[in-house]
């Protein structure tokens, strides 16, 4: 069974196609209440919702993993010092 939903694409709408099953489409058939196209809207809708929030998780725990981890008893602060330090500035 072949159905064609229309997805709104900013001020257009365009056509996708699915395939379902024919018990999956006798079912539907008997909740013809249901705008099943705004159904699958939703249900795109909120996949791509998902997708980008993994893809959130995935940035942060690659950014995660990229951190650096200083030694024991390294000091940034006296790093910057000591650079500064080496540094001679003009009169």
């Amino acid at each position: 069974m072949l159905l064609c939903m229309y997805i709104s694409t900013r001020d257009t709408l365009t056509t996708i196609s699915i395939r379902i099953d024919d018990d999956l489409k006798r079912e539907m058939d008997k909740r013809r209440h249901v705008n099943w196209s705004e159904v699958v809207r939703q249900a795109i809708a909120e996949a791509l919702e998902q997708e980008e929030g993994r893809n959130l998780a995935k940035a942060v725990l690659l950014n995660e993993r990229s951190t650096i981890v200083p030694d024991e008893g390294y000091s940034s602060t006296r790093t910057i010092r000591e650079g500064r330090d080496r540094i001679r500035w003009k009169s």
